[in-house]
């Protein structure tokens, strides 16, 4: 059974500039609205590292140069964090997504919920403002089911969600079961590895997913 929601683990829409009396699209950045791993790739380069992707993973897939062991999660964790404290605003966005998302502001408010550390958000802020994103943000962690069941009880409108983690789409369809979910994988090389559930459609053009979302809120 689901837990009741608990809208204190989200702030309040007016607070972040959204109206409640409109549809509700909650968007994940990483690998749905920016290319995580090309970006996070390049970092770790720079720090005398390659990113292998050969699973849909991230700290298995960092080696040292011709190494045939994948990198300490420790000595790979303190990589992320570091990327996200210096670098995050570094990612080039996903093809297709500022177009769908403008597209889609016409009909509905748009939330981008992201999983990150603290220190990232005046960094991501500013790369959704510089991309021409919409801005309103929060950074969070773990299953995003119980924040966005905070979120979509104070709207009136239909509500969507978007992510590329099967673990977050289950936690959404657990603790908000009547918000329209969908996968996407943004990264051409993680899209074959990306795991798939039939609870969630898998989308992984903009223009495509963005009709979708249109449809689900409509």
């Amino acid at each position: 059974m689901s837990e009741s929601p608990n809208p204190s683990l989200a702030p309040t829409l007016e607070s972040l500039g959204l109206a409640r009396d409109r549809p509700l699209v909650i968007v994940d950045v990483d690998e749905v609205l920016g290319l995580f791993m090309l970006g996070f790739g390049a970092f770790v380069a720079e720090h005398g590292y390659e990113l292998r992707v050969e699973r849909f993973a991230l700290f298995q897939n960092i080696y040292r140069p011709g190494g045939s062991e994948h990198l300490d999660l420790v000595e790979g964790r303190k990589l992320f964090d570091e990327f996200f404290r210096s670098r995050c605003g570094d990612i080039e966005p996903a093809p297709g997504a500022a177009q769908a998302l403008r597209r889609l502001q016409h009909q509905a408010e748009i939330l981008i919920l992201s999983n990150a550390p603290a220190e990232a958000k005046a960094l991501r802020g500013g790369w959704l403002k510089r991309h021409g994103l919409p801005q309103a943000l929060i950074l969070s962690s773990g299953p995003k089911g119980p924040i966005t069941a905070g979120l979509v009880t104070q709207t009136m409108g239909r509500t969507a969600f978007v992510d590329d983690l099967i673990p977050n789409l289950d936690s959404v369809a657990e603790h908000a079961p009547n918000t329209a979910r969908f996968q996407h994988v943004a990264d051409l090389r993680l899209r074959p590895l990306a795991p798939r559930s039939s609870r969630h459609p898998r989308i992984d053009d903009w223009a495509d997913l963005g009709e979708a979302i249109e449809a689900s809120i409509r």
